[in-house]
């Protein structure tokens, strides 16, 4: 690589982190998931994700105007062939606080799920229980996970087309009993530019052997069916992801979010309207007897 390519890389890649921050900071603000003296655990798998989430916040913390604490939690789940040493060494070289949290939940799921079947759905809700648990434990006031954008829209097609649900996984949630608050900083993140950064960061990425390559899955369909839309048509995955930002319950038809049954009339609201509309027809240059004259409909 010559001098000039070797300049264009590393602006290429200052403008990446830089992308990838500002998009943090500003999910992290707009969904206040880190507040001052917070104890953030970051709950790394040895994916890109975590491994990006992670540094992220880290460079973010040295800057924040508040003051929080970041702490590194890997789920060993006894994965046969899992490289016990590399986490440790990672937190290590970084020195900051972590822990290795031992729990065998791949035999459970092993054992649970017949040969063939998504082990997806069991294993995160072993994982989520787990986690939870040790939160409380060391204290921690925050749960990061690794979730981007392309996670959050992949989410919401498959609770649609296979749960008939109109639900994704926001950037922010408070757990069911209460006890947790579960933040998600890589939200407005594209897994595009995670791994381009994951890439140039080189992070020991750690594949998931019990999932991870598992084919047919119904995610990895909705990741395909999304890559080829966002290549036919650009910035389509970030337009349905404000979309979810942006939501009118009137608009659509469930009726517990929405009093579709009891909507009353507003005669003034709709006299106020019609007086306005009159008026601005009366004040133009046209024919009056292009208009239907609905009083007599």
């Amino acid at each position: 690589m010559n001098q000039t390519d070797n300049r264009k890389e590393v602006l290429e890649f200052n403008k990446l982190q830089k992308r990838l921050r500002r998009n943090v900071g500003n999910a992290i603000i707009d969904y206040n998931m880190i507040e001052e003296n917070d104890v953030v655990m970051a709950c790394i798998s040895g994916g890109k994700d975590s491994f990006a989430m992670l540094d992220i916040l880290l460079n973010l913390k040295k800057a924040a105007p508040i003051n929080f604490e970041v702490v590194a939690v890997n789920l060993d789940q006894k994965q046969p062939g899992f490289p016990e040493h590399i986490l440790p060494e990672y937190f290590s070289s970084l020195n900051i606080p972590y822990y290795i949290v031992d729990k065998d939940t791949y035999s459970v799921v092993k054992e649970k799920v017949e040969e063939g079947k998504t082990t997806c759905g069991l294993c995160s809700r072993l994982r989520r229980g787990t986690l939870y648990s040790f939160a409380e434990k060391i204290g921690a006031t925050k749960i990061a996970l690794g979730h981007h954008l392309d996670d959050i829209v992949e989410t919401m097609f498959l609770n649609m087309f296979h749960g008939s649900r109109l639900k994704a996984m926001p950037p922010k949630l408070r757990s069911d009993d209460g006890r947790n608050v579960v933040i998600r900083p890589l939200s407005y993140c594209r897994e595009k530019d995670l791994i381009k950064y994951a890439e140039h960061k080189a992070f020991p990425i750690i594949p998931c052997n019990l999932c991870g390559s598992q084919e047919n899955l119904q995610r990895q369909s909705i990741k395909a069916m999304l890559i080829d839309w966002d290549k036919k048509t650009p910035g389509r995955v970030d337009a349905i992801f404000k979309s979810i930002q942006n939501i009118s319950p009137s608009q659509l038809a469930d009726k517990n979010l929405f009093d579709f049954v009891n909507l009353p009339l507003d005669r003034e609201g709709e006299k106020a309207e019609y007086a306005f509309t009159e008026a601005t027809v009366s004040s133009t240059n046209i024919d009056e007897s292009l208009f239907i004259d609905v009083t007599n409909v």
